[in-house]
Formats: structure tokens, sequence, C-alpha cells
């Protein structure tokens, strides 16, 4: 028979952590540097109803700590390549890129992900590059020989989008 653990729930306005716009771990001292920590600290995170969080097994209680974050707790750090194009997300979730989701916003490169959101890193960039094109002030993307047409939205409509 497994034990139930109790859960100790931490509100986002007491975590001691926050994700910043780009996707570097923060606290009071400042970024985190620890390279194993980041790792977990990314592959820990959850969402349900009450949003995104950290959840931690620890031996006699799990711990959910819902956590601040600029724009999205969501990024595509890495590109993979292959016969189809994934990418993998600071969680280590892979995800198939679709071209038809993607958007651009305040000149960087998101896609939707159901009623989330996913935001590029530079490296996530760097390794897309060979995909994109660019026309006058419209950007494209190009996969499987198919030309997609990349949307700039504003923050305005973006919000709509998520409601």
């Amino acid at each position: 028979m497994t034990k139930q653990l109790r859960e100790v729930v931490i509100p986002r306005d007491q975590a001691a952590f926050r994700l910043d716009g780009r996707g570097r771990w923060h606290s009071e001292e400042g970024e985190f540097l620890h390279r194993k920590i980041i790792e977990h600290f990314h592959a820990s995170i959850r969402k349900d109803e009450g949003g995104f969080h950290l959840m931690q097994k620890h031996r006699d209680f799990k711990e959910k700590v819902y956590f601040p974050y600029e724009d999205t707790p969501l990024f595509a750090f890495d590109v993979v390549k292959g016969e189809r194009i994934e990418l993998i997300l600071n969680t280590r979730r892979k995800m198939k890129l679709s071209p038809k989701k993607l958007f651009i916003q305040d000149d960087e490169l998101y896609m939707r992900a159901g009623e989330d959101r996913v935001k590029f890193s530079e490296h996530a960039l760097i390794r897309l590059s060979p995909f994109l094109e660019f026309e006058e002030d419209r950007s494209f993307i190009r996969v499987k020989g198919r030309r997609y047409r990349i949307p700039e939205v504003s923050r305005e409509y973006s919000k709509l989008m998520d409601s």
C-alpha cells in the first residue's frame, strides 16, 4: 500500500525564485548559475488549475511552489532536425514544430501549444535559422518544401487569443 504524501502549497507571491523572460531562474541573490539545479527546476515545471508550479517530492511530503514568471514559463531551448522538426522544451518535453502555430510578438518568436505559448530561446532560433526566410517586413518558415508566413501579432491580439 502506497502512503499518501501530504501536499505543501507555496503561493506565487511567497515563492523564493522566479523565471525571467529569457528562461533563466533567479532568487533574491541573483541568477541561478548551477547547471544541475537549473535543469532540475525546469524539469519540475507542471501545470494544474492553479497555474504553473514546481513539484518536488520530499521524503514525507510533496511541495508545490507556484512561481512568478515573465511572459511564459515554457521555452524551446533546442531544435532537433530530422524527418520532422522537434523542439526540446525547458521542461525536457519534446514537441513537434507546428509552422501554422508560430507567431512573432515584440520581435520574439513563439508557438502556440494549446492554451499556452512556447517562446524560442536564442539558441533555438539559431538552430531554426536555416528554415527562416525574410521578405521586406514579413517572416516565413519553410518546412518540407512548404512556405508558411509567420504572423506578427500585437500584445492586445495575443491576450484575446489567450482568453
